[in-house]
């Protein structure tokens, strides 16, 4: 429901239709309440624009406002998809010295390389704890950042981070399934927390994102894999599943 308890939209049949997150998506016009609504500079195109809302947000945030990094961190991200490679420039904006980016991906670490990773670790060839240790006089990444959303991706997360470390958990899978850990890896005063979305405040962090983009410190143009069609969006969706996107964009009109 909207904020004042009721829908605003109605199939043609006339039936209630619920709203996610109070948002109307994929629709031509949707109806937002003053609060919703963000003003960000005007010379960012919209359909990059359009990508700060969720996944930037997240992955950045992640770097930038739940965890603390200093500027002789190590940053582990384990996943690079649009979450994880934001979350790789939040912790290039953060000055992390060194930048672990994890995926099985060649295609998404060459990218996330890009973005500012200073080393690729394909989880299907190398061990990823060792990795992290190799990176950090065998302590450990001071942060590692999951964006995974796989249930293998959570139990690495806690193995690769050094004692006193932090972790942060961005993926979701089914509540219902369960993940195991060793217990000794959990221990050390680790500290793990779980995050949906960067602990955004939008109105101060959606346009503080737009200006990094148009002063060329945020890359958004590369998420991008391809622009289509409302017509085309269950193909997209395929895509997205299927690894073989990082972003389609919908364009209108």
């Amino acid at each position: 429901m909207q904020f004042d308890g009721t829908s605003k939209a109605r199939r043609a049949s006339g039936e209630e239709l619920k709203h996610l997150m109070f948002i109307g998506a994929f629709g031509e016009y949707c109806i937002v309440q003053e609060q919703q609504a963000i003003v960000v500079p005007p010379d960012i195109p919209f359909d990059r624009a359009c990508l700060i809302g969720c996944g930037v947000m997240t992955g950045v945030g992640a770097a930038l406002n739940v965890a603390h990094i200093g500027r002789a961190d190590t940053v582990m991200v384990i996943g690079c998809g649009a979450v994880g490679l934001a979350a790789v420039q939040g912790a290039r904006l953060a000055s992390a010295a060194k930048i672990i980016a994890v995926d099985i991906d060649d295609g998404k670490l060459e990218l996330a390389q890009r973005m500012g990773a200073t080393r690729g670790v394909n989880a299907k060839r190398e061990d990823v704890a060792a990795a992290a240790k190799q990176e950090s006089c065998g302590r450990g990444a001071d942060v590692v950042i999951e964006a995974a959303g796989s249930a293998a991706a959570f139990p690495p997360t806690v193995e690769a981070v050094r004692p006193g470390g932090e972790v942060v958990w961005l993926g979701k899978i089914d509540v219902n399934h369960e993940v195991s850990f060793r217990w000794g890896a959990l221990m050390q005063e680790k500290r793990i927390r779980r995050s949906s979305y960067g602990d955004a405040r939008p109105a101060r962090d959606f346009p503080m994102l737009a200006r990094a983009y148009l002063e060329g410190q945020l890359m958004l143009d590369e998420l991008i894999t391809q622009r289509i069609r409302l017509d085309a969006i269950n193909e997209a969706f395929s895509a997205l599943r299927e690894s073989k996107v990082i972003r389609s964009v919908i364009m209108f009109g």
